[in-house]
């Protein structure tokens, strides 16, 4: 599997990966950080997100089990935020600034599900930052 994340200069030369349904993923995190701002615990952030996405008739699945499995046996397991629509795995923290850890569970997440695009929301005292991971040898599960 190879993992890819996105930045300005390989935005310019690849295409994207999922752009309209990443730019109303954003919508609605930027709408719920405008009204909630800084300073709540993640799994605030995640009730304001799911009520939001469906609202918006967004398809979300939210603390989706992932089990790793090793030899026909499950040796692990993963819980992740949001699948959505099948096609993206959104991942969201609260902090001042991404980690090397926050990277590899993402992509922990992506190697798992097969889903073609991750995105990393960071909730900070400044804003909502944000980074798209793209899984470029992979295809989604149903």
């Amino acid at each position: 599997m190879t993992v890819s994340i996105a930045n300005k200069t390989t935005q310019k030369h690849a295409k994207l990966v999922e752009p309209k349904l990443s730019y109303k993923i954003m919508g609605v995190v930027f709408n719920a950080f405008k009204e909630l701002g800084y300073g709540f615990q993640e799994k605030y952030y995640h009730r304001a997100l799911a009520q939001d996405f469906a609202q918006q008739k967004i398809p979300f699945r939210q603390e989706v089990y992932l089990p790793i499995s090793y030899k026909g046996k499950i040796i692990g397991r993963y819980y992740i935020d949001f699948i959505i629509a099948n096609k993206i795995a959104l991942e969201i923290k609260v902090g001042n600034e991404f980690y090397p850890r926050d990277w590899r569970q993402l992509a922990g997440y992506l190697k798992v599900t097969k889903l073609p695009l991750g995105i990393l929301i960071l909730i900070t005292k400044k804003g909502v930052r944000y980074r798209r991971i793209a899984n470029t040898c992979s295809r989604a599960l149903a």
